[in-house]
């Protein structure tokens, strides 16, 4: 019999591949047991609830998501070049075969006006992206009103990534960050030197 916590990963990486595919609604408990090999007893003691699911899902996306905006960030090297990697980030994703959008988005849309949970967990995702990107803009000597301009312009971009099915929306936004990365690290020179 597996631990706990083997069980535990087999389950949420199950649950994330079919959920980001399928939706969460169209993903029955009994296609995550056949996906992760765990037993539905064994899945519902580790999670009582699908909405516990989900949310694990979630936190799970979310870890994902930050390790690979800091993986593409570190091995940038100047504070623009920096700010630009969340961008190619982007990019690489938007060309993966099962690019479907963002999952959080995606999830949201099924589940956030009926689960205060899992639309706290979209929040937070959604936060700790901003403060990513802020603490990037601070790093690269940029004015607060940046980070929010700069998180827009992802957002907006896997969006459209996904609707459209045109990985080149990364490149778009890429070049419109690049704009106003300039704009406001010049502005912020300026007043600087002011």
């Amino acid at each position: 019999m597996i631990d706990a916590e083997t069980a535990r990963e087999r389950v949420v990486a199950a649950a994330d591949r079919l959920f980001y595919a399928r939706g969460v609604q169209a993903v029955g408990m009994d296609a995550v047991r056949d996906g992760s090999g765990v037993s539905l007893k064994r899945i519902y003691a580790l999670f009582p609830s699908k909405e516990d699911l989900v949310v694990a899902v979630l936190r799970h996306r979310t870890e994902r998501w930050n390790a690979g905006i800091a993986g593409a960030v570190e091995g940038a090297g100047t504070p623009r070049e920096r700010l630009l990697a969340v961008f190619d980030f982007l990019a690489d994703w938007f060309r993966e075969d099962d690019f479907r959008g963002c999952a959080f988005i995606n999830v949201f849309g099924e589940l956030g006006s009926g689960s205060a949970r899992v639309a706290e967990a979209v929040r937070e995702q959604k936060a700790s992206f901003g403060r990513q990107v802020a603490d990037l803009v601070r790093a690269a000597g940029g004015p607060d009103h940046l980070a929010p301009q700069l998180v827009l312009l992802a957002e907006g971009a896997q969006t459209t990534a996904a609707i459209a099915h045109d990985p080149g929306a990364a490149a778009h936004a890429r070049a419109a960050a690049d704009t106003l990365i300039r704009c406001a690290l010049g502005e912020a020179e300026g007043t600087a030197a002011a």
